[in-house]
């Protein structure tokens, strides 16, 4: 099965232009803000060896929370968008929503917590 987490970067990369888009943290976060996190979060098969369902955790940080909550938005609604698309290595079928929560992050005692939105998306994918 494709690797979902390097097509949601690449896809996510091309339509968030001057955000940081990974699979991980950036080391100095809150230099690097806004940031798109994307990491594998469960799935399974759906068809076996036909199409999997993937479960995506988006951490989206930015420097207000009336950005993140924006910019959790775009997410959410880019890769909505993917749903019925071929991405390089995958197709997409189904994306869904399946939770946006609030978390700021606090990266020391010292600091104000930066603002975090984790986002929950689930997708059915199959090779391309």
């Amino acid at each position: 099965m494709p690797d979902i987490e390097l097509v949601a970067v690449t896809y996510l990369r091309s339509l968030l232009p001057g955000v940081f888009v990974g699979t991980e943290w950036p080391a100095t976060i809150d230099e690097r803000l806004p940031v798109v996190a994307v990491s594998l979060g469960g799935g399974g098969s759906r068809q076996r060896s036909i199409t999997a369902d993937r479960v995506l955790d988006i951490d989206v940080l930015a420097a207000t929370k009336s950005q993140a909550r924006q910019l959790v938005a775009d997410v959410s609604a880019h890769l909505l968008a993917a749903a019925g698309t071929a991405q390089p290595g995958a197709r997409i079928y189904g994306v869904d929503e399946t939770s946006v929560v609030w978390l700021p992050f606090e990266a020391a005692p010292e600091t104000d917590p930066i603002p975090r939105y984790v986002l929950v998306m689930s997708m059915v994918i199959r090779p391309a």
